[in-house]
């Protein structure tokens, strides 16, 4: 075996150790006093006396405790004293190398190593590969493999772990393949660094096949090569694998049991995910703050936030370590659910910050519509000089800066983002576009040469809507529908602008496109969470039993807002939603969700209405502005991860009081709404 990687000097001065790692630093300041003894102990050994026993205990104390520092000056008073080091010295040293990212120290170790014999020692060179990997590259890792005059299982498998480290996932499946035709040991730790290469590979069918040769080894229930295999068809998007393997697993612990639970949220499966969650409690197993972070995403919904808030207080009972992951998510779920003062709460009874904390809350407020706040937090998070503002933090400040309509805020912080992506500008234009500045619109576009992306398309919709620029809007449509020939949702914002303009032929034929294409236009719906049960609406809905109260309350609604001379929006031009253009104004799936809130409620009580799609501008107007008997709060979210916008949520939360004069007639005005939902259904 060659002494060193060809790009490693070969002769190196033996230098006492300078470890500047914080870890190291730190160690120099504990409490030695046990091991001065020791140390006076092992300088006493006579010279003549070749046992390094004593040593290597004092080095394995020393590695144990963290205190790298001393590991490397023990082993520097060795070499000074002439004690030869021996095979379990120079692992332990390299270990400590390793961990102290002292790399110079290492290669000084590996030349004794080679000088003293111990090249072929099967010790020394894992642990040479180990320290060459993680502090010059796996390819160091693997010359040193390479080069080496006999090797094992444990070899090739610390190769290919070192590949994932280095995100080269086919590297560390090709490796092991080579152990496979080799004939070599296959052990449960090889097995699970395998399995994570398919984990990164994202192949269904090689976790297949990983998962019959751990069946064939004999190791398809051991516990680590079980949950590995969990994990892997999650990643792989095969959860009704993960979840028929998981049902046949004999035994399982609490990583199981997340690993099942975050393959369902992660797809969506958020029922499934809780009634796991459940099996898991009622199983003895007791989460940990991973399981919390996976299951939290579920209750990030309106329907589920009473199950967000018993998580929460099921944290506080059984004294769950709160880290920052623990309590971002518990942020998260709050800012998602509406309820954004208690998601404040938590962040200001937090000891401990990250930027994704920051960020979070500056989002959330943005999302309840209170952008100002958002900036005003960002503006106090500037001040902490050890957070790093991330691309995510940027986004969420450009967000807020959309809600409040700074637009001389919003460019400044623009300017400082290094690499800005298509999120960035989509919320620059979407900033420029509300505040009516569509030259500037343009300009921007042209310069950051993005005219033919969605995102930003749409984005730059939003301010035609608001400033009712029909011929742009058109212009931006008919674009995206050469963009996304197969998204249904801009063939009908076509068909809204022309049914507008009176242009019937045209909205007919957009219809017989739209049906020869096979596409299906989305449904809106709205729903509302009452005494524990979801009742959800659709666009003229008639089907709930007190649908006959519910659209007398908001004809009573609509006779008090045309008494005061407010008439809501009727224009469609730019909405997505094809059925709402036709019904009715008050058989808009939110308005009878609204309704029924209502009439289910009394005194002064929060509100809040889901919808999977954009609130028309009418519907919009009616719950914005304070009408005579409640006062209304409109509060805008969207469907998120930590920092990243998905489809639009809309959430309304209305905080209202009832006079005592209002009662419902025996026969109201019911009939015209109901018979209009019929026709529409």
């Amino acid at each position: 075996m060659d002494v060193l990687p060809p790009s490693i000097d070969i002769h190196i001065p033996f230098d006492k150790p300078k470890c500047e790692h914080p870890r190291c630093r730190a160690s120099a300041s504990l409490n030695l006093n046990k091991l001065e003894l020791t140390h006076q102990l092992v300088h006493e050994i006579p010279l003549s006396t070749s046992n390094t026993f004593a040593w290597n205990q004092l080095i394995q104390t020393h590695l144990s405790k963290k205190q790298l520092r001393q590991v490397l000056s023990v082993y520097h008073g060795m070499m000074l004293r002439g004690v030869r080091p021996d095979e379990h010295t120079l692992p332990r040293v390299l270990t400590a190398s390793r961990l102290c990212t002292n790399l110079s120290f290492g290669k000084q170790v590996h030349a004794h190593a080679f000088k003293l014999g111990f090249s072929s020692d099967l010790y020394v060179i894992t642990a040479l590969m180990e320290m060459y990997g993680r502090l010059h590259g796996v390819d160091a890792a693997k010359w040193v493999l390479d080069n080496a005059p006999n090797t094992n299982s444990v070899a090739w498998t610390i190769l290919a772990k070192l590949s994932l480290i280095d995100n080269k996932p086919h590297l560390a499946f090709e490796i092991f393949d080579q152990m496979l035709r080799l004939k070599a040991d296959i052990d449960p730790i090889g097995l699970a660094t395998a399995i994570g290469a398919c984990s990164l590979l994202k192949s269904l069918q090689q976790a297949r096949n990983v998962h019959q040769i751990a069946r064939d080894c004999g190791f398809e229930f051991h516990l680590l090569v079980s949950n590995s295999l969990l994990k892997m068809y999650v990643d792989c998007d095969g959860l009704e694998e993960a979840r028929s393997f998981f049902d046949a697993m004999p035994s399982k612990d609490v990583i199981s049991w997340t690993e099942m639970i975050r393959g369902y949220v992660k797809k969506g499966g958020y029922n499934e995910g809780l009634k796991l969650f459940r099996r898991m409690i009622r199983a003895g197993i007791k989460p940990d703050s991973l399981t919390i972070s996976s299951i939290l995403p579920a209750c990030a919904r309106v329907p589920a936030h009473k199950q967000g808030k018993e998580l929460h207080a099921y944290l506080f009972r059984n004294g769950i370590d709160l880290n920052p992951t623990v309590q971002n998510a518990i942020m998260d779920m709050y800012v998602k659910s509406g309820f954004i003062e208690l998601a404040s709460t938590v962040f200001m009874c937090m000891m401990e910050r990250d930027i994704v904390s920051w960020t979070i809350m500056i989002l959330g407020y943005s999302l309840h519509g209170q952008g100002g706040r958002g900036l005003d937090l960002f503006f106090e998070m500037e001040k902490e000089s050890s957070l790093e503002i991330d691309e995510f933090t940027y986004a969420a400040v450009l967000h807020a800066c959309v809600t409040a309509c700074r637009v001389d805020v919003g460019m400044f912080y623009f300017n400082c983002i290094q690499a800005p992506t298509v999120t960035h500008c989509a919320l620059m234009v979407a900033l420029l576009a509300r505040a009516g500045l569509f030259n500037e619109v343009q300009a921007f576009i042209e310069e950051h040469q993005i005219v033919n992306d969605a995102e930003v398309l749409r984005a730059l919709l939003d301010g035609c809507r608001i400033h009712q620029q029909l011929k742009i809007g058109k212009q931006i449509v008919e674009q995206l529908c050469e963009l996304e020939p197969l998204n249904a949702e801009n063939y009908v914002l076509l068909s809204n602008w022309y049914a507008d303009n009176a242009k019937w032929d045209m909205v007919d034929k957009l219809k017989l496109t739209i049906r020869d294409m096979g596409l299906k236009p989305k449904r809106a719906y709205s729903w509302i969470e009452f005494r524990s049960k979801v009742h959800v609406f659709r666009t003229g809905d008639v089907s709930h039993p007190r649908s006959e109260m519910i659209y007398w309350e908001l004809q009573h609604l609509m006779k008090k807002m045309e008494d005061e001379g407010r008439r809501p929006s009727s224009v469609f031009s730019l909405h997505d939603v094809d059925e709402e253009r036709e019904c009715i104004h008050i058989g808009h799936s939110e308005m009878l969700a609204i309704s029924f809130g209502l009439i289910s409620t009394q005194g002064r009580e929060t509100i809040r209405v889901t919808k999977n799609l954009r609130v028309c501008r009418s519907c919009h107007d009616t719950a914005k502005p304070p009408p005579l008997d409640f006062s209304v709060g409109s509060v805008w979210a969207s469907s998120l991860s930590a920092v990243c916008i998905l489809p639009w949520q809309t959430l309304f939360s209305l905080s209202h009081f009832r006079s005592k004069g209002d009662q419902m007639p025996k026969h109201g005005a019911f009939g015209y709404g109901m018979k209009h939902a019929k026709m529409n259904e």
